[in-house]
C-alpha cells in the first residue's frame, strides 16, 4: 500500500514546539481572543467541549475545556462525544487537512459547534518572497522553506468537503513589526513556527542566503523608519454537525416568489 506525500515531518514539528516560549505566542492569544468573542455571541451553551492543539496548555487555561488533546494526525476523540470542538493554531500543518475535520465532525453530537483558528495564506508573504530570491540569487536553486498555507477559499470548501452544516470561513490579517528580519526569525522560533516541512533542505542553510534575504526584506518591506513589517494571517473556520433543526437551504425552484417582484421591478427577458 503506498501513502501520498506527506507535507509535514511531525518529528521536526515537535521539536520546532518543544522550542517554543511562552512570549512567543503572542499569535495564540489573539486567536483565543477572537474565538472567545464568537463563541459569546453563539446563543447556545456547551457542556462537552473539546479542544485540540499543538500548544494545549495556554489554550486549556483559556477554555477550561472537559478534554484537551495535544494535535495529531489521528484525533483522540470519541464519536459524538462532544457539543463543541475547538482546533486551535494546529490545521496549517496537517498532512490531511481534510481529515482532521472529518475527525472533529465526528466527535461531535448532532449541533455541535466546531471553531478552528490556523495560519492562513497570506502569511510571511515578504519573508517567503525575501528567501526565495536570495536563495536563488547566492546558490542558483530554491528549497521548501515556509509551509504552503490554504488561502480562505480553500480552507472554507475544506468544511463542506468534511460534511459540515452552515460553513463560513473568514480571516483576520495582523501586521507586526520588527527590527529586522534577523528578529523575525528568532521570533518564529519562539512561535514554534519554523520549518517542518518534509522535504526542507537537511543541511546548513549558508549565512549568506539570509543576509541577502534580510538586505532584501528592509529593502522592499521596510517601514521607513529602519524596521520592516511582517504579516500574520488567521483563519477562523465555523461548522455545525449536520441536524434536522437547522436551517435547511430552499430546492432550486421551489421559490414562490421571483427576484423581480423581491426587487420591485419589472422582469424582460434576454434576446437570443
Amino acid at each position: 500500500m503506498t501513502h501520498p506525500p506527506q507535507l509535514t515531518d511531525l518529528a521536526a514539528l515537535a521539536r520546532n514546539r518543544s522550542r517554543a516560549t511562552a512570549q512567543g505566542l503572542f499569535l495564540h492569544d489573539a486567536a483565543a481572543d477572537e474565538i472567545e468573542d464568537r463563541l459569546a455571541v453563539v446563543n447556545k451553551s456547551f457542556t462537552d467541549a473539546a479542544l485540540v492543539s499543538g500548544f494545549v496548555e495556554p489554550w486549556q487555561s483559556r477554555f477550561s475545556p472537559q478534554t484537551a488533546i495535544e494535535a495529531a494526525e489521528t484525533i483522540a476523540l470519541s464519536e459524538q462525544s462532544h457539543d463543541l470542538v475547538i482546533h486551535a493554531m494546529a490545521l496549517h500543518w496537517a498532512n490531511d487537512p481534510v481529515g482532521q475535520l472529518i475527525q472533529c465532525r465526528r466527535a461531535l453530537r448532532a449541533d455541535g459547534l466546531l471553531l478552528t483558528v490556523s495560519l492562513g495564506g497570506q502569511t510571511l508573504t515578504e519573508l517567503r518572497a525575501c528567501l526565495g530570491q536570495a536563495e536563488s540569487t547566492v546558490t542558483g536553486g530554491l528549497s521548501p522553506r515556509v509551509a504552503p498555507m490554504a488561502d480562505l477559499r480553500d480552507q472554507g470548501a475544506l468544511l463542506q468537503r468534511a460534511g459540515f452544516a452552515l460553513p463560513v470561513a473568514d480571516a483576520m490579517p495582523l501586521t507586526v513589526e520588527y527590527a529586522d528580519a534577523w528578529h523575525l526569525m528568532r521570533d518564529l522560533r519562539a512561535m514554534g513556527e519554523t520549518n517542518a516541512l518534509a522535504a526542507r533542505l537537511r543541511q546548513p542553510t549558508r549565512r549568506a542566503v539570509f543576509e541577502t534575504a534580510a538586505e532584501l526584506y528592509q529593502t522592499h518591506f521596510g517601514t521607513g523608519a529602519g524596521r520592516i513589517t511582517a504579516t500574520f494571517e488567521l483563519v477562523f473556520l465555523t461548522g455545525w454537525a449536520p441536524d434536522a433543526s437547522q436551517p435547511q437551504p430552499l430546492r432550486p425552484g421551489s421559490a414562490k416568489k421571483s427576484l423581480a417582484d423581491a426587487l420591485g421591478t419589472n422582469e424582460t427577458k434576454l434576446r437570443n
